[in-house]
């Protein structure tokens, strides 16, 4: 469930040990509320979930206290969990990428997942996600922009060439850094 919380709902490792039933409940069909007491002072946000997740978790939190965390551990045991999953990848693959494998790893893949999976502005991403710093979020999760699609993208500014060009079979604007298959 913490990799989930993680992957899927594109939270922290502390939002992930202290996330309860209630967070799921007291926010917006298809949204988990989250407090960033211990990593940003208290904000608050709604991130999008999916079904299945929030189904899992009324699942696992039935007949326990709404209060009570989902996951129960500390956040380092989480940061552990996800170390020695990325150890065992290595193993299993020879890739030394996996001895990389972090929590934030988890995060990053979900907001990859809404801006090129689901085509989600960057700064709605931003917003969900908790994240503020512009500059980190573009260098770290935009990628490189390909001539190919700054041409694409200058073409449909009608004062500049006369037309607007509309083809939802192109590229993407941005190149991800990483490429991975999505996890939904």
């Amino acid at each position: 469930m913490a990799f989930r919380l993680g992957v899927q709902a594109g939270i922290r490792r502390e939002e992930i040990a202290s996330v309860t039933s209630n967070d799921f409940t007291h926010a917006p069909d298809g949204f988990l509320g989250v407090w960033n007491d211990y990593a940003k002072r208290g904000k608050y946000r709604e991130t999008p979930i999916p079904k299945e997740l929030a189904s899992s978790v009324r699942t696992l939190s039935y007949e326990c206290d709404p209060d009570e965390p989902v996951v129960g551990v500390e956040p380092n045991s989480i940061y552990r969990w996800v170390k020695r999953a990325g150890e065992r990848r290595y193993a299993a693959t020879s890739d030394e990428g996996w001895t990389y494998l972090d929590v934030h790893d988890l995060r990053r893949t979900w907001g990859g997942h809404l801006l090129w999976d689901c085509g989600v502005l960057p700064a709605v991403v931003m917003s969900f996600s908790g994240w503020e710093d512009w500059e980190t979020f573009r260098n770290h999760y935009l990628g490189e922009m390909s001539p190919a699609a700054a041409e694409r993208e200058r073409k449909k500014i009608s004062y500049v060439t006369g037309d607007v060009e509309s083809d939802p079979g192109a590229d993407p604007v941005f190149e991800p850094t990483v490429q991975s298959r999505s996890l939904y």
